[in-house]
């Protein structure tokens, strides 16, 4: 589902941010990215959803070679991910429906099609009754949970997220990870990068570590 072989990211300023990265995640897997701050998480969330290309090594995704993918192709690669990064991008004077709906607007499904996936996706995550809410007069935790519903509501077959439960409570965050652990029930490959040990410490998902760039063995 998602192979690294041998890949690294330089920036120009001459920064290592990842070093010599090889590993694979399975479909239907969960893992955890943990490490330091600054040790590349977010930069290998990046290379896998093509914000980001690495200098060197292949990055392949769902049997594409991610890294040799034409400018024009990438919005097709990440019709298969649902990603979630820290800068929430919650667009505040749109409604929770109007937010979760605007994937689907990009991608010009039918009307009645996005109604219908929206409101799943707001059952999903517990935010259905929250549908004509504006997003200022949401929680922290209820926020996160309506990036998740923007992020599944195209049903992807990866879903990819980047410190979920940052600055959020202990009751907040474990509701946050239930939410993802349900979708890995039916067999979506999750990914997670946090530095959270108590979600790491309740979890039995594989996890990698990162140091300084380098993966940790």
């Amino acid at each position: 589902m998602i192979t690294f072989d041998k890949v690294y990211k330089r920036y120009p300023d001459g920064y290592e941010a990842l070093t010599n990265l090889i590993f694979t995640i399975d479909a239907g897997e969960m893992v955890f990215i943990t490490g330091h701050s600054g040790a590349g998480k977010s930069t290998l969330l990046k290379l896998i959803a093509a914000i980001e290309k690495p200098t060197s090594g292949s990055i392949t995704v769902s049997d594409q070679i991610v890294n040799k993918l034409k400018k024009s192709m990438v919005p097709f690669l990440r019709r298969s991910l649902g990603i979630i990064f820290q800068d929430q991008k919650i667009l505040y004077d749109r409604t929770v429906f109007a937010n979760v709906m605007l994937p689907l607007q990009i991608h010009g499904f039918e009307k009645s099609v996005m109604e219908r996936r929206v409101r799943a996706a707001l059952d999903k995550v517990g935010l259905l009754n929250k549908e004509k809410a504006y997003p200022i007069t949401l929680s922290g935790g209820e926020k996160q949970r309506l990036c998740i519903a923007r992020a599944v509501v195209h049903r992807p077959l990866i879903l990819i997220a980047d410190e979920p439960t940052a600055n959020l409570d202990v009751a907040y965050a474990q509701n946050i990870m239930d939410v993802f652990r349900s979708f890995h029930q039916v067999g979506v490959t999750v990914l997670i990068a946090t530095h959270d040990q108590t979600i790491l410490n309740d979890s039995t998902a594989r996890i990698l570590s990162l140091n300084q760039g380098h993966l940790m063995v």
